[in-house]
């Protein structure tokens, strides 16, 4: 070496140990193990993050700024949250590179970790309480109602009628509407429409979902014994939009799973769905439902035949691409998305 040439600087070492932590929706903190003398000397951490499922497999070099996260090293673990539109319960893929930036601008660069993968995670309360705000806002109107309605195929009602023991038993919410709702795919439940035609009053006549119809008296469904929780808003590239509720017997599993997870909504007072006591003695409840949006119910627990009736509706038996089964939310709607993902 003459006295020219200034010391070669010692290689970074390749992070290992990396270690994902308080994962939410959209955010994470990220940790990895250094030797103290790179922890001394590194100034940039660079964070190459992709969806597990993306089909562009090429790893970044550190002079992609503009779609990679290049970031001054921090005291780990290192937060991350807001460089990408992470959405929830999505499969991710992360490895990182440390780093020491040069007089020159340019970067002396350990070699790529391992790759980890991690799971973000489901909405969380706050996340929900935006989402509920942003439908108070499409619901405006509310009209009566008296029944609750299930509509099916014949071969659904003769299966819980010779199978089931005549009850409707619940099963697992799809994964339709928000990705982020925490019920999606975890919360069991009979679906129920209780939405009418204004000039009527009554249930529409036509159905996506089968030509025979279940109805129920409302009081069956929602009663002072009942909680009700708020846990969807969501449109699928249509003008109108989609509101799902849960309705759960107080105490209940249902009940117990919810109340943690969804906001809870007053009975008697909120913008959807709502339950006023008779006035006076011989009076008959008060059952109302939001008129600007529709209404998907879920019933937390199985429900009998012969509290209601099964009948054939009047009108036409849609085709099935009209129902929201596994339907998937428009991502680039205003009106029902908030900035944490879809």
């Amino acid at each position: 070496m003459t006295e020219m040439e200034a010391p070669l600087e010692a290689p970074l070492a390749t992070p290992c140990n990396i270690q994902i932590c308080e994962v939410t929706c959209d955010s994470f903190r990220i940790m990895w193990d250094m030797t103290p003398e790179d922890s001394a000397r590194a100034t940039h951490f660079f964070i190459d993050l992709s969806r597990k499922d993306s089909r562009d497999h090429n790893r970044f070099k550190h002079r992609d700024v503009p779609t990679k996260l290049v970031a001054k090293a921090v005291p780990l673990p290192m937060a991350v949250r807001g460089h990408w539109f992470l959405s929830p319960r999505t499969l991710y893929c992360v490895a990182v590179q440390t780093a020491i930036r040069q007089p020159d601008g340019d970067y002396l660069i350990s070699e790529w970790s391992q790759v980890v993968e991690f799971c973000t995670g489901d909405y969380a309360m706050e996340h929900l309480q935006q989402l509920l705000d942003k439908a108070k806002g499409s619901a405006v109107r509310l009209l009566k109602f008296s029944v609750f309605y299930r509509n099916q195929h014949p071969d659904y009602f003769d299966n819980v009628s010779r199978e089931c023991g005549g009850l409707m038993r619940p099963a697992l919410k799809d994964i339709s509407g928000s990705h982020g709702s925490p019920i999606n795919g975890k919360l069991q439940g009979v679906f129920f429409s209780c939405n009418t035609e204004f000039d009527t009053g009554l249930p529409p006549r036509d159905s996506p979902y089968g030509p025979l119809r279940f109805q129920i008296p409302a009081g069956h469904l929602l009663n002072p014994n009942i909680s009700l929780y708020f846990a969807d808003f969501y449109c699928m590239y249509t003008a109108y939009h989609y509101v799902v509720l849960v309705l759960a017997p107080v105490g209940s599993e249902g009940d117990t799973f919810c109340r943690t997870r969804l906001p809870m909504l007053d009975l008697a007072s909120n913008p959807f769905l709502t339950y006023t006591a008779p006035q006076r003695p011989g009076e008959e409840p008060l059952y109302c439902h939001a008129s600007d949006v529709i209404l998907e119910v879920l019933f937390t627990e199985p429900v009998p035949l012969e509290q209601g009736s099964v009948e054939q509706i009047s009108g036409h038996h849609q085709l099935m691409s009209l129902t929201t089964a596994n339907a998937k939310k428009d991502p680039s709607c205003k009106v029902c998305n908030i900035s944490v993902g879809r």
